[in-house]
């Protein structure tokens, strides 16, 4: 079975290793598929952990995991990625996230901005 993010690999060959160890996410747009995965899974601790410390919501971590809960994810889809690769220190990765909330299909259609510091990778929120 594919990981949740959608990579041809299981969950424990793809985002479960960065979920174990951020630094595995060697590029914005892997960390952006095992934030994916942390939603689905309802992992909160890495949603946070892997939320740049300036913009990290901490208040609400609880809303958050109990929202992921709450929907079903149905697939990620993975539109752009500008820079982001190992050897830069920023990146943006634009995509579309689907799920069922309420009976209804829904889709989240982001341009995440992402930076690196200290070898590991951060998203930073909404690209500007």
């Amino acid at each position: 079975m594919n990981c949740y993010c959608g990579q041809p690999k299981t969950y424990a060959n793809c985002c479960e290793q960065a979920h174990k160890n951020i630094e595995k996410a060697e590029t914005a747009e892997q960390l952006m598929r095992s934030r994916y995965s942390a939603f689905v899974t309802a992992n909160g601790d890495y949603l946070m952990q892997s939320h740049h410390a300036s913009t990290r919501p901490i208040k609400e971590k609880k809303a958050i995991v109990k929202w992921a809960k709450s929907v079903e994810w149905i697939k990620l889809d993975v539109l752009e990625t500008t820079k982001g690769t190992e050897n830069d220190t920023e990146g943006t990765v634009t995509f579309k996230a689907y799920f069922y909330e309420n009976g209804k299909v829904a889709v989240i259609h982001e341009k995440s901005a992402f930076v690196k510091e200290s070898n590991k990778w951060y998203y930073l929120g909404l690209s500007k």
